[in-house]
């Protein structure tokens, strides 16, 4: 399967804090454990590096993408790294029309119908419901509810393997998982474990 510059995985791996020479083993693990979308946060060590080399590794096979996208040139920069995914904790509709303009994938944080509005009216792909542990399932329902049909949401924020299951039982067309999955250091053999715990949890939920 080649994964292509719109295709939206329902899970993504957030690598903050990754460098560059740990990219390929954390890759390898990765997408053997079944994940096909990761972001490198800009907040990590030289991240654009990192971006680079996981692209490079990932073409064709992964949705390679930045996250904690601030600025139109930050989106610049990554996607000039290889991002086709970018990002963010909020809303910016500079930052989304300049990932838009540039063909990537855009998916900026929000947490309220306002926000989630202007986001989906500036021409996001998609919406990162950030934090989602402190808005709930309960909340992400009633936001839900008045979005137009088929808005891929994604919870962002305190999700671990118990809670992917409620999550997609809500309507969450996908999460992006950090800490849970990677921290600075672990190993591809532990990165992996979590990554198939992960997958296997997300497969098996009630749909």
């Amino acid at each position: 399967m080649t994964i292509g510059p719109y295709d939206l995985p329902p899970l993504i791996a957030i690598l903050r804090g990754i460098t560059a020479p740990e990219i390929d083993g954390i890759a390898d693990a990765l997408f053997e454990a079944g994940f096909r979308a990761a972001e490198v946060p800009l907040n990590s060590p030289d991240p654009l590096a990192s971006i680079a080399r996981l692209a490079d590794r990932m073409a064709g096979r992964m949705l390679v993408g930045a996250g904690t996208v601030l600025t139109p040139e930050a989106v610049t920069s990554a996607h000039e790294a290889g991002a086709r995914l970018i990002v963010s904790p909020n809303c910016d509709a500079a930052v989304i029309r300049r990932a838009r303009d540039l063909g990537t994938v855009s998916l900026p944080g929000v947490m309220t119908p306002t926000e989630a509005f202007l986001a989906l009216k500036a021409g996001a792909s998609g919406l990162k419901l950030y934090p989602a542990d402190v808005l709930g399932i309960s909340g992400f329902k009633a936001l839900s509810a008045v979005l137009p049909l088929l808005t891929p949401v994604y919870a962002v924020g305190g999700i671990d393997v118990s809670r992917l299951a409620g999550w997609r039982s809500a309507g969450a067309a996908g999460v992006g998982i950090g800490t849970r999955l990677y921290r600075p250091g672990d190993t591809p053999s532990v990165v992996s474990a979590r990554a198939q715990g992960l997958v296997a949890a997300w497969t098996a939920a009630v749909e």
